[in-house]
């Protein structure tokens, strides 16, 4: 796969929602940078955001190892028909960048994509959080867009540059062809005891530092940390 569309770009900053003393948990007060609308024309891309773009957990989202959230545009007919809900548009699942043509296994650790005036590089596949599951009021969501492997992944700026929706993205590199977002989704959440290929993908020069921080610890030290606090929303009962 060489060739994808920019099918449409959002953004959107941190917003609170929810009343306090709620009784349901899921009407509780949470910010989110999450809820992102549709752009229309062109937008500036810088090294952290996108313009107009914005991230409410600044620990765990956004930096330059995650400049650009970007999920693929065939993964929603899945969730339509798997959520029963016909109103998925694209930025349902948080993304800037909903791609057409591109998923999981056509995409590697390491890519260098070109679109408008921006060059990007793939840095790490997403790791669904618990507000993905609170927006869409659907309790394990996280944990089942986990263990699809339908997660999109992340983009660096090497270049920044104006973008828009409708653009081609051209794939200008790809050093690491052997290492999908497919592979490494297996190798982080499902091959927890291969330490071999839990070592060889933390050695990728261009993968985030987070993953290679984590995907070290695991390797040198066989441990396995808790995704619970990642993936459960901490204000449910």
């Amino acid at each position: 796969m060489t060739g994808s569309v920019l099918v449409s770009v959002q953004v959107g900053g941190p917003q609170t929602f929810g009343e306090e003393g709620a009784a349901d948990p899921a009407d509780r007060p949470w910010t989110t940078g999450f809820i992102k609308a549709p752009v229309t024309g062109p937008v500036a891309l810088g090294r952290t955001n996108l313009s107009g773009d914005g991230q409410a957990d600044l620990v765990n989202h956004g930096g330059p190892d995650k400049a650009v959230c970007v999920y693929p545009e065939v993964h929603y007919a899945y969730w339509r028909t798997d959520l029963h809900r016909d109103e998925l548009p694209p930025g349902a699942f948080g993304e800037n960048f909903t791609v057409g043509a591109l998923a999981e296994p056509d995409v590697c650790i390491g890519d260098v994509w070109k679109v408008g005036g921006a060059v990007l590089q793939v840095s790490q596949p997403r790791q669904p959080c618990w507000k993905l599951a609170r927006r869409w009021r659907v309790k394990d969501l996280a944990l089942r867009v986990q263990q699809t492997g339908f997660t999109g992944w992340y983009f660096r700026v090497l270049q920044e540059g104006v973008v828009e929706a409708g653009l081609p993205l051209e794939l200008m590199e790809r050093p690491e062809p052997h290492w999908t977002i497919e592979r490494a989704n297996r190798v982080m959440h499902h091959l927890k005891s291969d330490y071999a290929q839990a070592a060889e993908l933390a050695a990728l020069p261009t993968l985030s530092a987070s993953w290679k921080n984590t995907l070290r610890t695991r390797a040198e030290k066989h441990t396995h940390p808790d995704a619970g606090k990642r993936l459960n929303d901490p204000h449910a009962n």
